[in-house]
């Protein structure tokens, strides 16, 4: 069993709207899981819910600006804020100001580790169908180690 997770050896997953830096897969958790995204400035991920996961940020360089579906405006996050993202919340994070936004992410699962998507690997297919993205040029692209 793994308890020390080095969060300089991570796999790299390249969307085409930011990166994940994956650090602890959920497949090696009871209920969680642990990755570092990445936002270029004027990068964000589609607006997304999450409904099995509640998600805490904590914000380690650059700067954001989280957006809360019914939200009238955006929340400007940067180093040292900590990010609370209820299950069913639809949310995203853009990438504001000179340099990369980096915040580590904690996946919290409530139910347990998802059945349908039981690693974070069938989680990266999922939204790659969604998205009409390819798993491949996401998940096996160049520089597979952050």
């Amino acid at each position: 069993m793994t308890y020390v997770f080095d969060t300089t050896r991570t796999a790299r997953y390249r969307f085409p709207t930011h990166t994940n830096l994956l650090v602890m897969d959920r497949a090696e958790a009871t209920a969680s899981e642990v990755f570092i995204s990445v936002m270029e400035p004027g990068e964000a991920p589609p607006m997304h819910v999450h409904h099995d996961t509640e998600q805490v940020f904590y914000v380690l360089e650059g700067r954001g600006r989280l957006e809360i579906r019914g939200e009238s405006e955006g929340v400007e996050i940067e180093p040292g804020d900590l990010v609370r993202i209820p299950p069913s919340t639809y949310h995203r994070v853009w990438g504001v100001g000179e340099r990369a936004l980096r915040y580590l992410v904690v996946d919290c699962f409530p139910g347990g580790r998802p059945t349908d998507e039981p690693t974070w690997d069938d989680h990266v297919r999922t939204v790659c169908d969604d998205q009409g993205w390819s798993f491949d040029d996401v998940a096996r692209g160049p520089d597979r180690e952050g």
